[in-house]
């Protein structure tokens, strides 16, 4: 423990709390704790990443362990506040997100804390510590989150230009409220990749030229509009506009309700088009939102979205919505594939392709290494599975999409199973998806029955996966391993294993 008074009335010391993590036999460092000392001497530490499932929403990104913080004798009072600061991965936070220390309640309630640093001094080097001042003990865990931009609407009026992204702004009318109002925005960019990979798998999204960000508004006072609100925001034009003929040769592709639905809605659209010099095709933009999550998605065919200079468009809402996006249409499309369009938009979005990847231990076969892996660091991963003397095969699944805290449960089938420390021979392991993290196990396996698959050199087995999402997970804080058989559940992927005789 160090001495340190700095920024306290009273002397306080700066604990490190060292745990064993479940698995492993080497100490990590948890958290610094800075408190007085009666107060560290009742403090308990435990790093609980079993329960990192429970404590991230989708557009989260967890960096950091979990960890719980209790007080070993409940009749002992601790001093609030008292300072916490916890190691954390260093991410790529780009202009739109923030990193935020969430603490969670035994109710799974939670709150978000912004760091006072997020480094401090290891010997003579600066490592990532989210540090932040605590009221109260739970479980924390840095993360990885949209940045919330809040203001107020005075009864004045306001033009609000958002901070993440200057091009997209909010104009509120003078007594556009009864009374100030205040509001919370976030925006989760989209990425033009995302959405032609979503054209590229399902041609019915064809038409789709680009879209606008996913904006996420909160007005908690919710009262009614007085008067129009003006929206503006980036939805990038067509950048190649194809030819005339080529557009239509695709819109033959479509069904023919899709014409008979461009053909009534066409004079509607024109107010909401851009015509360029020459072509007689224009584009049409469309405004999709929901006014609560319980009512999903909805496509606001009155309002009329203008095209504005340099890739903006503007548009006016008189409600509020909780969630917005605005798409650009090379040729109309029915409502209904734009309803789904949007559900596999934000589905997309929250989602990372990843790959399991099972290896052996090239002069230990019977030692594997099971991880998931982000598809885009596929390469990367075999290349520093290599090195440590990992290979195949089998060769990695086939790449599926996972949600910032789901889960792949496996066991192993046929004549192998498998164990962590070479003794307990378990049924069920799990791996949990953070697309910061690298979720990993190592395993030694070995055979049922020495004296099957007496016809082959080897002994063979399956490992089996199952997908598990947030939803199908119990809030509970002990979250031990199922042992169920998994019988109401499709496998999401095999892989098959060999071990020699």
């Amino acid at each position: 423990q160090n001495h340190d008074n700095k920024n306290n009335i009273f002397y306080s010391f700066c604990s490190r709390f060292l745990v064993e993590e479940s698995g492993k036999n080497e100490r990590t460092v948890a958290c610094f704790i800075k408190a007085p000392a009666t107060a560290l001497e009742n403090l308990k530490c435990k790093i609980a990443n079993d329960t990192s499932s429970l404590v991230v929403d989708d557009s989260e990104e967890l960096i950091s362990n979990v960890i719980s913080i209790e007080c070993s004798d409940y009749e002992k009072a601790i001093p609030f506040p008292i300072n916490i600061a916890i190691p954390f991965t260093s991410c790529f936070r780009g202009n739109y997100r923030e990193i935020m220390v969430k603490v969670t309640d035994v109710n799974f309630q939670s709150k978000y804390l912004t760091p006072i640093s997020l480094e401090r001094y290891q010997g003579n080097h600066k490592e990532n510590f989210a540090e932040v001042k605590i009221y109260q003990l739970g479980v924390f865990s840095v993360v990885s989150c949209l940045k919330k931009e809040t203001f107020t609407v005075p009864n004045i009026g306001l033009l609000q230009k958002l901070s993440v992204d200057s091009r997209i702004s909010f104009y509120y009318p003078p007594e556009t409220f009864s009374s100030p109002a205040p509001m919370q925005l976030k925006v989760q960019p989209i990425e033009p990749s995302l959405v032609s990979t979503l054209k590229a798998r399902h041609d019915m999204y064809h038409s789709v030229v680009s879209t606008s960000a996913l904006v996420y508004v909160q007005h908690p006072s919710a009262q009614p509009f007085n008067s129009a609100v003006t929206i503006t925001l980036p939805c990038p034009p067509n950048p190649e506009k194809k030819s005339q003929g080529d557009e239509t040769e695709h819109a033959r592709a479509i069904t023919a309700t899709v014409k008979r639905v461009a053909m009534a809605y066409h004079s509607r659209a024109v107010s909401a088009s851009v015509r360029k010099n020459g072509e007689n095709l224009s584009d049409t933009l469309k405004l999709l939102g929901h006014r609560n999550k319980a009512e999903g998605w909805k496509v606001f065919d009155d309002v009329i979205i203008q095209n504005a200079r340099n890739g903006l468009v503007s548009f006016e809402l008189n409600e509020h919505l909780e969630s917005f996006v605005v798409i650009r249409l090379s040729f109309l499309l029915e409502n209904t594939y734009l309803l789904l369009f949007a559900q596999a938009l934000e589905e997309a979005v929250y989602s990372t392709m990843a790959n399991v990847i099972l290896y052996r231990k090239r002069e230990n076969p019977y030692k594997i290494v099971v991880l998931l892996s982000a598809s885009k660091e596929l390469t990367w991963e075999l290349q520093k599975l290599h090195e440590e003397g990992y290979f195949g095969p089998p060769e990695p699944t086939q790449q599926f999409p996972l949600r910032e805290g789901e889960q792949i449960h496996f066991r192993f089938r046929g004549n192998i199973f498998a164990s962590e420390n070479g003794k307990d021979f378990r049924k069920v392991y799990r791996l949990i998806f953070h697309s910061q993290r690298k979720p990993r196990l190592e395993l030694q396996t070995k055979e049922v029955d020495e004296f099957g698959n007496h016809s082959s050199p080897h002994y063979k087995g399956t490992a089996v996966f199952y997908k598990i999402t947030r939803e199908m997970i119990t809030k509970k804080w002990e979250q031990p391993l199922p042992y169920g058989e998994y019988e109401h559940q499709s496998p999401l992927c095999k892989l098959a294993l060999t071990l020699p005789k």
